[in-house]
């Protein structure tokens, strides 16, 4: 008995062989170049909708993405799926995301959705609004069920929105403003941007999209032109204005 469960915890925890995708995802990274024009660039906008907020118990449960080539949104090039997994969203999480149990009930497998966004996403960059938390959560699945992780560079919008915010700052000190929110919805009423259904996985990543290319033509303004720079301007923003 004791022989049997130590092998089905091995077994369990025994360590995936990287699927084919990962492993091409990983090579190509390796030597990728970011010093062109930020427009000859490629870019995934995603968002995910959750479970719970909990890293060790909760899971994706729906995953929305658009895609940006020559600084431009791809009208009909996007991802979409609902994902059925063990564990039911929370209550809480549902109120929020309006995503129910029967919903999910005919949704596929996060083992069937995950090769199919990895293959979307391709060589793009990823962008996301906060978009640690969706990547955390999506690298957790990707090491579970593809024995992995993805190595696409990542912009997250919120920090290039307080990239500007700090320039404008510089600029006029009397309009610093304390209480300034950088939720995604209150950004793009402030810069005046359309407005979408708030916590749909596709409508937030459509939502962050016109934020994304709103703030990178602020900050191509500004004198921002090259992916290095980009990275760069959420390190040290100073310099490119």
């Amino acid at each position: 008995m004791l022989s049997m469960l130590k092998s089905i915890y091995q077994n369990f925890f025994k360590q995936r062989e990287p699927h084919p995708l990962l492993i091409e995802n990983k090579q190509f990274f390796k030597k990728f170049d970011q010093s062109g024009d930020i427009n000859r660039y490629e870019f995934t906008v995603f968002d995910t909708e959750l479970t719970g907020l909990s890293f060790k118990e909760d899971e994706i449960i729906s995953i929305g993405a658009v895609k940006i080539r020559g600084l431009k949104i791809i009208a009909g090039e996007n991802f979409c799926s609902y994902i059925k997994n063990k564990r039911p969203p929370s209550k809480i999480s549902t109120l929020i995301h309006k995503i129910t149990p029967d919903i999910l009930k005919n949704a596929p497998s996060i083992e069937n959705v995950l090769p199919e966004f990895i293959s979307f996403i391709g060589h793009s960059f990823l962008v996301g609004h906060y978009i640690g938390l969706d990547v955390k959560f999506l690298n957790k699945a990707l090491r579970r069920y593809m024995g992995g992780t993805i190595n696409n560079p990542c912009i997250d919008t919120m920090k290039l929105a307080q990239v500007l915010k700090e320039e404008e700052w510089g600029n006029y000190y009397d309009r610093f403003n304390y209480k300034i929110s950088y939720n995604l919805d209150d950004l793009s009423n402030e810069y005046g941007l359309p407005d979408f259904i708030s916590h749909d996985a596709l409508e937030d990543a459509y939502q962050t999209a016109y934020l994304f290319l709103y703030l990178i033509k602020r900050l191509r303004y500004g004198g921002l032109s090259t992916m290095k720079e980009l990275y760069m301007a959420g390190k040290s923003w100073r310099w490119i204005f």
